[in-house]
């Protein structure tokens, strides 16, 4: 039996199981008998070693798991019958002999429950709405980087099937250079201050501006000797915020042919017929397919933000913990993936906290949103997400079957459909600022120059 629940906190309860030791005894009795029909012993055949050497062998075990039954059974049956919507698992406790009845063993269950959720009156909430658009500049923009991606190196001023790369045998942003260098600080070398044969590409910002500069204009065979000051915030901690002196020779100089954009071009991006029309419609096709991926985020960031603002609610502490510890196991899964030894490597739960808060706010929110306005997945919307997804594969049929072959990824899919139906109802009724964002800058291509 348990006790009147207490509360102790906004969301934290606790309630007292009390359970007759004579139940627990006659149970273990029960279940002792069961497992001496296959119980073994030396000296015994199987099923007939003695209960007393039984008893003494899985006893202590056995008791554990009845009382473990017996406590949670009581425990579930307490939750239901105070509605007490559980959050997590609850703390189970034995209580000390006093106050406790003779003949009977008690335990307290310390847990936290579900909190209530206020939204907010919606009408009154302004949401940004981004919205953006694939013009002729975009598909052009995206068949240079094409290009770019399929670029290959002529040695300049020899001739080859794309020309000699000009009369101008001067080093220039574009070309490929191969050159020896050595810094020195104070006339020391350091480490990592000298290579030989070390390639690169003059103007992707791989070097440093100073290094860039002094290589341009060289023709091969030069070298060239200046001072480079480091920045500050280096990632080579012995040398940031230092001036070293490098001399830098160029060894070789490739000039960059790109291809053009013909049918052989078509044809190398999936377009059997090199129809050029049909490749920039592809092209098209799979930009608007990403911009609608980043707008969809966007826009989902901006309903979830004011969801929160609107929002009133206790977070279970028991929740956050919870989620903290995936939040760590995702991490140490992702970089030990990438290579890097995570056996001994820290990962303080605190810097996961505010995520893991957020995450849980946000399910709560949701949950209680989709549940008040019934906006469930339904099996037409799974299904279009699911073609939708499918659309960007070379044989959509089979990723069609990828994901309703799995409950679990289809699970996925229906969460996703979730959280769009939640964030159109949001911007149905909240107060919608449309904002139009450029290109690049959704996709993140500022052209700022790497460090």
């Amino acid at each position: 039996m348990a006790t009147a629940v207490e509360t102790l906190s906004k969301l934290e309860r606790r309630l007292t199981i009390t359970i007759p030791m004579a139940e627990v005894q006659t149970e273990v009795e029960k279940r002792l008998k069961v497992r001496a029909r296959t119980a073994k012993a030396p000296g015994f055949r199987t099923g007939k070693v003695p209960m007393k050497m039984v008893a003494a062998q899985y006893g202590y075990q056995v008791e554990s798991e009845v009382l473990n039954d017996k406590v949670g059974r009581a425990f579930n049956a307490a939750a239901n019958e105070n509605n007490l919507r559980v959050a997590g698992f609850p703390n189970i406790e034995p209580k000390t002999s006093e106050g406790v009845a003779d003949g009977s063993i008690a335990f307290d269950a310390t847990f936290e429950v579900y909190p209530e959720v206020t939204i907010g009156d919606l009408s009154g909430v302004e949401v940004e709405k981004t919205k953006a658009d694939v013009s002729d500049v975009e598909i052009d923009k995206t068949i240079d980087i094409l290009r770019k991606q399929r670029v290959h190196y002529h040695v300049k001023g020899e001739q080859s099937a794309h020309g000699d790369g000009g009369s101008d045998l001067a080093a220039k942003n574009g070309d490929r250079v191969t050159v020896d260098f050595v810094g020195k600080i104070d006339d020391v070398e350091f480490a990592g201050g000298n290579a030989e044969d070390y390639a690169f590409v003059l103007g992707e910002g791989r070097m440093l501006p100073e290094f860039e500069a002094a290589t341009v204009g060289l023709k091969v065979g030069e070298a060239k000797t200046f001072d480079l000051a480091f920045p500050a915030d280096y990632h080579g901690k012995d040398v940031a915020g230092k001036t070293a002196q490098f001399t830098i020779t160029l060894k070789k100089l490739e000039w960059a042919h790109l291809p053009e954009v013909d049918a052989e071009f078509a044809k190398s991006l999936g377009v059997d017929d090199g129809d050029l029309v049909k490749m920039r419609a592809d092209i098209k096709l799979n930009l608007e397919r990403e911009v609608g991926a980043r707008v969809k985020a966007k826009n989902k960031d901006s309903v979830m933000d004011a969801l929160i603002k609107v929002s009133e609610l206790d977070v279970p502490k028991v929740l956050v913990d919870q989620d903290v510890q995936r939040l760590v196991e995702m991490t140490r899964q992702d970089m030990a993936q990438r290579g890097m030894d995570v056996k001994n490597m820290p990962f303080p739960p605190e810097l996961f906290t505010a995520q893991a808060e957020r995450r849980v706010r946000l399910g709560l929110i949701l949950a209680d949103v989709v549940k008040t306005n019934n906006l469930q997945a339904t099996a037409d919307q799974v299904k279009a997400q699911v073609e939708d997804f499918a659309q960007s594969y070379e044989d959509p049929s089979q990723v069609v079957k990828y994901y309703f072959s799995d409950r679990n990824r289809l699970a996925e899919v229906e969460a996703l459909v979730l959280e769009e139906n939640v964030v159109n109802y949001v911007l149905g009724k909240s107060k919608v600022t449309e904002k139009s964002v450029a290109f690049d800058e959704l996709m993140g291509n500022n052209g700022q120059q790497q460090a």
